[in-house]
């Protein structure tokens, strides 16, 4: 089977909330990018996180990585691009770049993982849960 990257881009107008007193967007909203990014991937693959939880399950994130490169200030556009990393555990990983457009600069990159959590009960479940497994299927992950 070939493994087929799949990712998605969206781009965020940066607002006046979002930037610190020097202007430049505040280092913890960086999180909120990444999720902006994983909203968009999941509507444009199949996996928003109303169909998770609809499949009887939570996916808090278990680890957040990000590497600032460079600044982005009120009034700039940023293009946040997610890509999925496929693994073979029970787990949903992506990999972050936001870079801006205003001034073409690479201005973070990251990484986030998450696992699924039973809705009912709220334990970890250790196998790939089945709506999970039949959607890697589908986009040959």
């Amino acid at each position: 089977m070939i493994i087929r990257m799949l990712s998605s881009e969206i781009e965020i107008d940066i607002r006046f909330s979002e930037t610190d007193a020097m202007g430049v967007v505040w280092h913890g909203n960086y999180l909120k990018f990444f999720e902006d990014g994983r909203e968009h991937f999941g509507k444009t693959f199949g996996l928003e996180y109303l169909t998770i939880f609809d499949s009887g399950y939570f996916t808090p994130i278990v680890k957040s990585e990000i590497d600032h490169k460079a600044p982005v200030y009120y009034g700039q556009v940023i293009k946040v691009i997610t890509r999925y990393i496929a693994s073979k555990s029970a787990k949903i990983m992506f990999e972050y770049e936001v870079v801006n457009i205003t001034t073409n600069e690479l201005c973070a990159t990251g990484k986030t993982m998450q696992v699924f959590l039973d809705r009912e009960s709220r334990t970890l479940e250790l196998l790939t849960p089945e709506f999970y497994r039949q959607w890697k299927e589908t986009h040959n992950q």
